[in-house]
């Protein structure tokens, strides 16, 4: 499982059980997070959460970091025993946006932040994969 955690709201991505290909799940608001993924935990197999790790252009830890920090601390508080990874998640917003055009989706679904969460945790879960299993 990814997540793209933000102030409002977060994307989860999950994986197949070969560990091969990413999909969007949904788009929690961060408030209900922690409980979604209580939820989500006790009625399917989880690995690992691989959290979206938000960094600038020289590889320094961005702003947004203030706001993921805390939760990846209470992430690991609530589950102590779930393998909690990070992993950069430079760009995927705009690869997102990027393939929603692609897809030939209206502007109007474009300016749906809340799948524009869920297709960067995608994104990001599957560079995650990628990398693991190269």
């Amino acid at each position: 499982m990814a997540i793209d955690y933000g102030q409002k709201r977060s994307g989860i991505a999950v994986t197949d059980p070969m560990q091969l290909i990413a999909t969007g799940l949904e788009t929690v608001p961060s408030h209900q997070l922690l409980a979604f993924l209580s939820a989500y935990f006790n009625t399917e197999q989880v690995d690992r959460v691989v959290v979206g790790e938000p960094k600038d252009m020289q590889n320094n830890a961005s702003d947004a970091s203030r706001f993921t920090e805390p939760f990846v601390l209470k992430l690991k508080a609530a589950f102590p025993a779930m393998r909690i990874e990070r992993y950069d998640e430079r760009f995927t917003s705009k690869m997102a946006f990027q393939s929603m055009i692609d897809a030939g989706l209206s502007r109007k679904r474009r300016q749906d932040k809340a799948l524009v969460d869920t297709i960067s945790a995608t994104l990001i879960l599957q560079s995650y994969l990628e990398f693991i299993n190269r």
